[in-house]
């Protein structure tokens, strides 16, 4: 269904921009955007502690997340070389830890120490995780996709740990994680309002033509 007094757009082609501008452009609309903070060990033994908002789930069966590594950086880098590394929520309390572990630091460096972060061992991996986040996530690495400048890293994973307090009724809840999410630009966000709603089979559907009427009245 179209509208001919839709409003008006600003049309971005990627064929005549400037590579950074138009992701400029993905970064603020691809958006919120969870926030992949990942902690890799270099085959000297080194801790990198590293935000990455691109970043989902890739499988169910087996359970696999997978994160984006503009560029070569020290995340990837370490994930090759040892084939471990552990996602930890980002959460609000952290917000300033968050930012600053994705400062240019030199290599070498571990961003954890350098910002406070105080970390600690994990379950199932020699990685540690982030002790102040209430979720840890630990994987070995799947396989990568090499596409342009980006590399695409896919973790299996081997565990989930979450704080005792944030599970009820068998899983994790959002109002007891109090995750950050990125925006465009410089912009954060954090949960805000909490909008619950089941999906409609299409049996139901079918059973109550109500519903569809009530659904295109909106």
């Amino acid at each position: 269904m179209t509208s001919a007094d839709s409003p008006a757009r600003v049309l971005f082609d990627p064929q005549e921009m400037e590579p950074t501008a138009f992701y400029r452009v993905m970064n603020s609309v691809v958006v919120p955007r969870p926030i992949a903070w990942v902690c890799s060990q270099s085959a000297d033994g080194v801790i990198n502690l590293a935000p990455h908002s691109f970043y989902t789930v890739a499988c169910v069966k087996p359970p696999v997340i997978q994160f984006t590594s503009v560029g070569r950086k020290d995340s990837l880098r370490n994930v090759e070389a040892t084939g471990e590394f552990t996602v930890s929520l980002t959460p609000e309390a952290l917000f300033e830890q968050v930012n600053a572990t994705g400062t240019d630091f030199p290599p070498g460096t571990s961003e954890a120490e350098a910002c406070g972060v105080r970390l600690e061992p994990s379950e199932r991996v020699g990685v540690p995780r982030v002790a102040e986040s209430p979720v840890a996530v630990e994987c070995t690495l799947h396989s990568t996709v090499r596409l342009g400048d980006s590399t695409v890293v896919f973790g299996r994973v081997q565990a989930i740990s979450v704080w005792e307090t944030a599970v009820r009724d068998g899983r994790p809840r959002i109002e007891s994680l109090h995750p950050l999410a990125r925006l465009g630009g410089n912009e954060w966000s954090t949960l805000g309002e909490i909008l619950e709603i089941r999906r409609i089979p299409f049996t139901k559907w079918q059973e109550d033509p109500s519903i569809g009427e009530a659904v295109r009245r909106k």
